[in-house]
């Protein structure tokens, strides 16, 4: 296929020379890095042979920072410069961040612009960006994800003897721009050419995909540390296509940790617990998660640095009764994407199993329930997103590969802009497959406009208020024109990496404005799950309130036109009766046009038009007889 010949820009090696490229798992909880070798995708392990690195970054006060387990020994003694489970920060706001009294930092928010636009620098930081402050300054998620991403490029050209071309770093398939964005701006920061971002599912497909030779639809349940994602993959004679994602972004194995964190100070009548405690618990929080997995009971013990004693047994049972509804919101989100798909729960052929936090026994037999049959656990979940993007990276550094195969992504959410009455126009539907461009028509609304906004939309509801704003921008220099007269062609480009740009052009003048679309990082981090949750529960709502503003627009340029021709020909067409007629279906629609029944503005249009018919044939007779005045019919035939 000829995605196996594409060549990144920059990359000159020879046809026969083997390009030096990897796939990294940026996790919440660990890291990895994957490679190609000799046809076969394998993980990359540090000098010691572990291959995973606790995702963990401490700053100490002679400007070191350490990574990985030396960081991870010592989280609960420095706690407030110790970073972990960055990744839930990536491309969000203070104000995004739920729970601040729990969490053991010190936070900080950089200024915003005021436009509501993220502007990158080269530190890593961005306007509205939450940031931590730690005895080496102040470090945005973005720095600190650098720093992870440093070592493994050193591990990975370590190992490879050699300088890296480029590396498929994975997201979670419900991360939004910001996060996206974030994302790569930590990659830059850690010298590494992005050659693809790609979602963590998909990711494990093509190495399930691969490995076992499958063919049918798959689903793809990925419960890591921080994020979930469900996709439904179709597997077909090479062709990796997703057919739906959905999921939640403030989700993972995290949350299940802190569940038990509260259970032990209810049990112990702890509380106002200090930064080191605070971390000392949540970290035997984890460690008890992780026996529960093996084990029908875990024994918590811990002394505080008050010297209480903390020594509590947590039994699987009620480890299970409390967090039966995070599992359940997972079970959730996984209805929702199939009901996407149009597939019921036995056109699954198989449940590929990803992340860690899927070795949780409730989790695997929620699962099974779901979907009826036996997970699939033969690839190892903590490996498997590495191994996949290794594979992608593999094909894009333009290395052959003995199999020829496609991917074809989506998008999770629809974009689109905002139109007169307020009203949202989606351009690319959620679910769309990436790279894409889709382009529609608009045009103006009013005699004379001569610059339109455009206002970029993203969000499964009908209404601009309910959506959410990406971006804005003008395109000035229309020629003025009778309303309608203008052609706009609006132009969306989602790229592989799910990042937008838009583009706007007058096609008779060639005038031309485009915004390549960079994201507030202040978002909130449920706001993609509401939106598709809300755009179910209020679509008859939304349809109601689309046809109402559609109504009040279509009366709004009536009366408009209407007012307009009479000023002009009213007196010398109509007669006092008529004039009349016409201004009485003018008040009438005056009277319902704000009003909240669609149906009554819609007849009063109706009238308002039967009524107008007449006067509308005289203007056009009177238009005629001034155009053809003075000429003769040879004139007109030549």
């Amino acid at each position: 296929m000829a995605l196996l010949q594409i060549a990144e820009p920059g990359l000159s090696a020879a046809p026969h020379q083997h390009r030096l490229s990897v796939g990294i798992d940026l996790g919440t909880t660990n890291s990895l890095v994957a490679t190609v070798r000799n046809g076969i995708s394998t993980v990359l392990k540090d000098i010691d042979g572990s291959a995973l690195l606790p995702s963990v970054v401490r700053y100490t006060e002679d400007g070191k920072v350490h990574v990985g387990y030396t960081a991870q020994a010592v989280q609960s003694d420095d706690p407030q410069n110790t970073i972990i489970s960055v990744k839930r920060f990536m491309g969000r706001g203070l104000k995004d961040v739920g729970d601040v009294g729990n969490l053991p930092y010190r936070f900080v928010e950089a200024a915003s612009t005021g436009s509501g636009q993220a502007t990158s620098t080269s530190s890593g930081q961005a306007s509205g960006m939450l940031q931590l402050r730690t005895v080496a300054g102040v470090k945005s998620p973005v720095e600190v994800s650098a720093e992870i991403l440093k070592v493994l490029r050193e591990r990975a050209e370590l190992s490879l003897g050699g300088e890296l071309v480029g590396a498929v770093i994975t997201v979670p398939a419900y991360f939004d721009d910001a996060q996206r964005q974030a994302t790569k701006d930590a990659a830059k920061l850690a010298g590494l050419n992005v050659l693809r971002l790609l979602n963590e599912p998909t990711a494990a497909a093509i190495a399930y995909g691969l490995d076992n030779a499958a063919e049918g639809v798959y689903a793809v349940y990925d419960l890591g540390g921080g994020t979930f994602d469900i996709s439904i993959l179709k597997l077909s004679k090479g062709v990796f296509e997703v057919l739906a994602t959905n999921g939640d972004s403030a989700l993972g194995g995290d949350d299940f940790d802190h569940r038990i964190y509260c259970w032990i100070l209810e049990k112990a009548g702890l509380s106002a617990l200090g930064a080191h405690d605070t971390r000392l618990l949540l970290t035997h929080a984890r460690t008890a998660k992780e026996q529960l997995t093996n084990h029908a009971q875990a024994q918590i013990t811990a002394v505080l640095s008050g010297g209480e004693l903390v020594d509590l047994a947590l039994t699987r049972e009620a480890f299970y009764a409390m967090t039966q509804n995070l599992v359940a919101r997972t079970l959730q989100a996984t209805r929702r994407a199939l009901r996407d798909a149009k597939l019921a729960v036995l056109d699954i052929k198989g449940v590929v199993m990803v992340g860690g936090s899927t070795r949780m026994p409730q989790v695997q037999q929620a699962v099974g329930e779901l979907f009826v049959q036996t997970p699939l656990n033969n690839l190892d979940p903590d490996k498997v997103v590495a191994l996949g993007a290794s594979i992608q990276a593999n094909v894009l550094a333009g290395n052959r590969s003995a199999d020829d195969w496609l991917l074809l992504d989506v998008t999770p959410l629809s974009l689109g802009i905002e139109t007169m009455g307020g009203l949202v126009e989606k351009i690319i539907p959620r679910n769309s497959t990436i790279p894409t461009a889709r382009a529609q028509e608009f045009t103006t609304y009013k005699d004379g406009q001569t610059a339109m906004s455009i206002h970029v939309l993203q969000g499964e509801r009908e209404l601009v208020s309910d959506c959410r704003s990406l971006a804005k921008f003008e395109l000035r220099g229309i020629p003025a024109m009778v309303a309608g007269s203008a052609r706009i062609r609006v132009t969306f480009q989602v790229d592989a990496d799910g990042l937008l740009s838009v583009s706007a052009r007058e096609t008779g003048s060639g005038t031309e404005a485009s915004i390549v679309v960079k994201p507030s990082y202040g978002l909130n981090n449920e706001e993609i799950t509401r939106m598709l949750q809300d755009s179910s529960q209020h679509a008859r709502d939304d349809m109601l309130a689309r046809a109402l503003r559609e109504q009040q627009t279509e009366a709004g340029q009536l009366l408009e036109a209407v007012a307009n021709a009479l000023e002009q020909d009213g007196d010398a067409l109509l007669d006092a009766a008529a004039l009349a007629r016409i201004r009485g279906s003018m008040d009438a629609l005056h009277a319902v046009q704000h009003g909240n029944d669609h149906q009554a503005i819609k007849h009063a249009v109706e009238a308002l038009n039967q009524v107008t018919t007449e006067f509308a044939q005289r203007r056009m007779d009177k238009s005629v007889t001034r155009a053809l005045a003075g000429h003769k019919l040879s004139d007109l035939e030549s």
